[in-house]
């Protein structure tokens, strides 16, 4: 079996997810409070060859065989937190998420803070998904209130009123979150989070998103020849095992006279 040949094919896999990785990273660069993915290309333990027929693989002896894995994951640093001056916008200044309801009543977490209101004056994300106060309530606003003023610490005061609280979580390990795709987190099951008192809210402000574009660009550059590069090597060993081990084996059999003369 030639390893070499496994190894370019399982390489064109492990760049491709990385492709993938950095092609969302770039189409979301605009997405308020996106979290970057990212990929680490690792070398995996498969086993060992036999290269001696009378022995059995596992006897020792044999030569460690290795192939690339990508490991995908998630950056959570945060992005920087750009003024909007709108009044339902609104920025994390610590760690934690925005805590979402979709319409299937799942509850999701997301650091986009750019939400609007329904003609029910129920405050949505841009998905349209209900925003979360205490005690995983919705949050809904009063008619006739005129503008809302939110503190640091969520509450929510139209004209002085105390009418209600964002309620911001953080989870101990956000690497243990399940992305929902498009900035959205879940918990991932037995995960409990728990509330952040002082979050550091800020109006009239959105995070933008983790990612240095020209970065992306230059690592979509970098998978683009090393995904070249594979594709040759397999038609190099592809070819090479075509050959006759006799044709391979005349060089070596004409050295020696060749040193002689």
């Amino acid at each position: 079996m030639n390893v070499g040949l496994y190894q370019s094919a399982v390489s064109l896999s492990a760049l491709e997810r990385w492709q993938e990785a950095v092609t969302q990273n770039i189409t979301s660069n605009q997405v308020a409070g996106y979290k970057k993915q990212t990929v680490q290309l690792a070398m995996s333990h498969a086993g060992e060859i036999q290269g001696e027929p009378s022995q059995r693989v596992g006897d020792g002896g044999g030569t460690t065989a290795w192939y690339p894995r990508a490991n995908m994951g998630i950056s959570f640093s945060q992005g920087e937190a750009l003024p909007t001056k709108g009044d339902f916008d609104f920025a994390l200044g610590d760690d934690g998420f925005f805590a979402l309801r979709s319409a299937d009543g799942q509850i999701l977490y997301s650091r986009n803070g750019s939400f609007a209101t329904t003609p029910e004056l129920d405050l949505v994300s841009h998905q349209g998904f209900e925003v979360m106060g205490e005690g995983e309530n919705p949050i809904k606003l009063q008619s006739g209130l005129g503008g809302i003023e939110v503190d640091a610490n969520g509450q929510i005061t139209p004209n002085g009123a105390i009418i209600g609280k964002l309620e911001i979580m953080r989870f101990a390990d956000n690497q243990n979150l399940i992305s929902m795709g498009g900035g959205l987190f879940a918990a991932s099951p037995g995960q409990e989070p728990e509330v952040v008192e002082a979050p550091g809210i800020m109006q009239g402000y959105l995070e933008s998103a983790n990612i240095q574009p020209l970065r992306e660009m230059v690592d979509l550059v970098g998978i683009a020849r090393a995904y070249e590069a594979n594709p040759k090597m397999i038609s190099h060993r592809d070819e090479i095992m075509k050959t006759p081990w006799s044709n391979l084996a005349e060089p070596a059999r004409r050295a020696p006279s060749a040193l002689s003369d």
